[in-house]
């Protein structure tokens, strides 16, 4: 300033003037020193910078230029330089040197949540993200780092020590806790989560309270993202998923192989013991005939070691044409590419109700995948709907108005 007043002077500048216009130029030239400086730190360095790590692939560094944290630092210069220059204004140096740091502070608070960031963007490029997620312990850090920044930035605008401002935080603890109540609430929970290895990125979860179902895409400190399969997305709150009851699909993707379980059920009135033409019949099947000759020769044996009247078809052991459905449906079900044949397979009978004798299947899929899955378990009642007829069997419905129709035009005729 004074530099500026002296050279004005000697150009015969009125001294009424000379402050003023030493003042304006000043001003003049340190903004303008800030925007070059901000420009080549900006289009020279950061450039030169980013170069080098596209040119050397550096996928850290790609991280950093995409959380934009070298240019929030170029914010650095500009509040130098007017710090460095504020003893040239005497009237407005303090003034001047506590905004620039204030500034300074902010933008380097910043700066820390940003690698904050650039450092869980790093850790989710490891295979332990999705078992161990961090976004919730980086969410708390940043919380904790915005509450620093602000107390720091308080106390330095007043002009105080921060220990007296921190000295008093303890009789707002109270007010903290209800604001950060879902913050401390999912905080808890997500670190149960983390430990008990509840829930992964990539899971596929079932929650009816909240209207989930679908794939976790991400795990924050207050919420779970899960894109449901229709494309909607759910937020649940963390700690929900602590005190609700949830269904995982994990343990099934993992095993490889995927429960189908369902029944037909057939009308007892088409139950019936077999007759011969019907066993002939039976034989002409392929995954039926070595199962009807060894039967035929057990029931034979155990008939005629008990000496067994069979001129009435009631006596003794005999086949049925629903004990023969059900053999043909497990070897069926043995021979077909798409079950799991290292899991649980059964065909089993449930007690009989009012629609019918329920024949269920208990079988594993080889394929986790739903589509893959849907079609395999069409596929199967496809061809079991179609072939109970040739068992003389007859699948169990409710009467429908076409049913009524044929009754009626029945006694009619």
């Amino acid at each position: 300033m004074v530099f500026i007043r002296n050279r004005l002077v000697s150009y015969g500048v009125d001294e009424a003037w000379v402050d003023t216009f030493s003042f304006i130029i000043l001003v003049t030239f340190i903004t303008l020193l800030c925007f070059i400086a901000n420009w080549i730190t900006k289009k020279v360095i950061i450039r030169f910078i980013t170069h080098i790590i596209n040119k050397h692939k550096l996928k850290w560094g790609d991280i950093l230029l995409e959380r934009k944290v070298l240019r929030r630092l170029s914010h650095f210069v500009p509040a130098i330089i007017i710090y460095s220059f504020a003893t040239s204004f005497p009237t407005y140096r303090v003034a001047i040197e506590t905004l620039a740091l204030t500034y300074m502070m902010i933008v380097a608070f910043g700066v820390i949540n940003r690698l904050l960031s650039v450092f869980n963007d790093i850790y989710q490029t490891y295979e332990i993200s999705k078992t161990k997620p961090i976004k919730g312990y980086i969410q708390v850090a940043k919380i904790v780092i915005i509450i620093i920044g602000t107390i720091l930035v308080i106390a330095n605008l007043m002009g105080k020590n921060p220990a007296i401002l921190l000295s008093g935080i303890g009789a707002l603890s109270a007010v903290f806790m209800l604001v950060f109540k879902d913050s401390l609430l999912g905080l808890v929970a997500g670190v149960q989560l983390s430990a008990t290895d509840m829930v992964r990125v990539g899971d596929w979860i079932e929650m009816p309270k909240y209207g989930a179902n679908g794939d976790v895409i991400d795990i924050s400190l207050n919420t779970v993202k899960v894109r449901n399969f229709d494309q909607t997305v759910t937020m649940i709150p963390s700690y929900a998923l602590i005190s609700d009851s949830f269904i995982n699909w994990r343990g099934m993707q993992e095993s490889g192989g995927r429960q189908l379980k369902r029944a037909l059920y057939i009308d007892v009135t088409s139950i019936t013991f077999c007759t011969t033409e019907m066993i002939e019949h039976y034989k002409q099947i392929d995954y039926l005939s070595d199962y009807i000759v060894a039967r035929e020769r057990e029931i034979e044996a155990y008939n005629n070691t008990n000496k067994i009247d069979r001129s009435n078809i009631v006596n003794g052991r005999a086949l049925t044409n629903i004990g023969v459905f059900r053999a043909y449906i497990d070897q069926y079900l043995q021979r077909h590419p798409g079950i799991h044949k290292g899991k649980t397979l059964m065909v089993r009978q449930l007690a009989p109700g009012e629609t019918g004798l329920p024949l269920e299947i208990y079988a594993f899929t080889n394929s986790t995948q739903w589509a893959v899955y849907e079609t395999v378990q069409a596929d199967i009642f496809d061809h079991l709907f179609a072939v109970a007829g040739e068992f003389g069997l007859r699948i169990f419905q409710n009467p429908a108005g076409s049913d009524l129709k044929w009754v009626r035009d029945r006694e009619e005729v």
